[in-house]
């Protein structure tokens, strides 16, 4: 994706450009469905939703929303942001439909499949995320662009501005907030 036209469309969308929001999102498009694709192949591969349906509604959601970015990583990080609140959503609808029973009791020998891994608690880790951002933005947003933005760490560092070395230890420190407040 070429930097400049992607700086030169947000500059548009910042001034009121109607379609530099639609160039905008077809340019970044590919990446956005990436970032997608990497979050679906990932621990929510049991998800009924797709990567393309996925970059759909977070583009709903970035469409409604304020649409005023500051740069590249503002825009990037607006998008995980779109998609984290978008899996929340559909981890909350399918939670309140288990409560509300009528489920099918299928026994063990019914099965013809083997088991597929167990899911990540995608509430749970939405609520440590807030309390994450409570404690600490700088690394809620790490968190975010790496989990739900699908980037990798020179990515990431190259989004923000910061060092790689500033990244990885911001990124370990996230991990091990993460995992004590979800286990604890």
């Amino acid at each position: 994706m070429e930097g400049d036209d992607l700086s030169r469309l947000l500059q548009g969308v910042n001034s009121g450009d109607p379609q530099a929001f639609e160039s905008l999102v077809a340019l970044a498009y590919g990446e956005l469905r990436r970032m997608a694709g990497s979050l679906m192949r990932g621990r929510l591969a049991g998800s009924t939703l797709q990567p393309t349906a996925l970059v759909h509604e977070a583009y709903l959601r970035l469409a409604q929303g304020r649409v005023h970015w500051d740069g590249r990583a503002h825009f990037f990080g607006a998008a995980a942001r779109a998609m984290r609140q978008v899996l929340v959503e559909q981890a909350r609808r399918k939670s309140a439909r288990k409560r509300r029973g009528g489920a099918v009791r299928v026994t063990f020998d019914d099965l013809k499949v083997r088991s597929p891994e167990p899911e990540l608690d995608l509430l749970a880790l939405n609520e440590a995320l807030d309390g994450l951002a409570a404690a600490d933005e700088r690394l809620a947003r790490v968190m975010e662009l790496r989990y739900f933005g699908g980037c990798t760490l020179p990515e990431i560092s190259e989004l923000t501005g910061r060092s790689l070395a500033t990244v990885k230890r911001d990124w370990a420190y996230a991990r091990a907030w993460l995992y004590d407040h979800m286990t604890a």
